[in-house]
């Protein structure tokens, strides 16, 4: 069987969420022995649409910034 995991963050910074260095050693590396690991070098879509709908600080409203792929 497979199962696929995607991350934000390198596996350097994974001990900000497992804050004990030994538990999230052995995470990473039964996550990782005979597997397959894949960098798509990318930005997160959802990460970058959420920060441009995010309501703004002063007056609560939607960012009136243009989303989408063919958006300038």
């Amino acid at each position: 069987s497979a199962i696929a995991i995607a991350s934000n963050e390198p596996f350097s910074a994974w001990t900000k969420t497992f804050t004990d260095p030994r538990l999230c050693a052995a995470i990473v590396d039964r996550l990782t022995f005979a597997g397959q690991i894949i960098e798509t070098g990318t930005n997160s879509y959802r990460l970058s649409h959420a920060r441009n709908t995010r309501p703004t600080k002063a007056t609560g409203a939607k960012s009136s910034r243009p989303t989408g792929a063919n958006s300038s």
